[in-house]
This record gives structure tokens, C-alpha cells and sequence, in this order.
């Protein structure tokens, strides 16, 4: 079991910066993921790192504005240029197995609390 807990997150104005983070309840975890979802839309893969050696891959629509990376016992999310396109939900999530790159959220089993990140023009 990994317990995920959230914080960061609010609201923003359109091309303002974010940061959100992520501790999880141990570190020998492979990979972390970072999800996102909308109203009404289905959970959407954001970015995922490898713990061990922080690798990371994003998903088209954020590649370039946002990276992911961590400390020593905590993982980030820092979300620059943000567009209205970006307000959702944003999760953090852990799979049981070492996937990379897991990008379905159904491969996770772990999932933080969830923090809603709104965005105005």
C-alpha cells in the first residue's frame, strides 16, 4: 500500500505558473504519474517520472510547460504558461508494478487525494 497526499493547486490567471506536489508514504516506488480531469471529461495522463534516476515523459499537451520532477521524498509538478484547457482536478498516482511509460489510468493503484487547479482568462 501507498498512501499519496496532495498539495498546491488553485486559482490562477491564463499564462501564470503552479506548482503541486505529491509525498508518497514510502520511496521505493518506479514510477509516479500525474493525471488530470476535467468535468464531464475522462482522466487524462499528464506526466510520469522514474523515481529512481527522474526520467520523465509528458503528454503532448503539456510538453514544454510543465515538468515534473523530485526531492528527496516528495514529487512536483510545476505547471508554467497555464491555458484555460488546463483547469481540472490534478492527481497524483503510484502503480503496483514498474511500469514506464504507464500512461492508462486504469495501470495505477494508488491515487492522492486530488487537488482542482482553475484556470481564468
Amino acid at each position: 500500500q501507498v498512501q499519496l497526499v496532495q498539495s498546491g493547486g488553485g486559482l490562477v490567471q491564463a499564462g501564470d505558473s503552479l506548482r503541486l506536489s505529491c509525498t508518497p508514504s514510502q520511496t521505493t516506488i518506479f514510477t509516479m504519474g500525474w493525471f488530470r480531469q476535467a468535468p464531464g471529461k475522462e482522466r487524462e495522463f499528464v506526466a510520469a517520472i522514474k523515481w529512481h534516476d527522474g526520467d520523465t515523459y509528458y503528454s503532448d499537451a503539456v510538453r514544454g510547460r510543465f515538468t515534473a520532477f523530485r526531492g528527496p521524498a516528495t514529487a512536483y509538478l510545476q505547471m508554467n504558461s497555464l491555458r484555460s484547457e488546463d483547469a481540472a482536478v490534478y492527481y497524483c498516482a503510484v502503480p503496483a508494478t514498474s511500469f514506464w511509460v504507464a500512461k492508462r489510468p486504469e495501470l495505477y493503484d494508488f491515487w492522492g487525494q486530488g487537488t482542482p487547479v482553475l484556470v481564468s482568462e
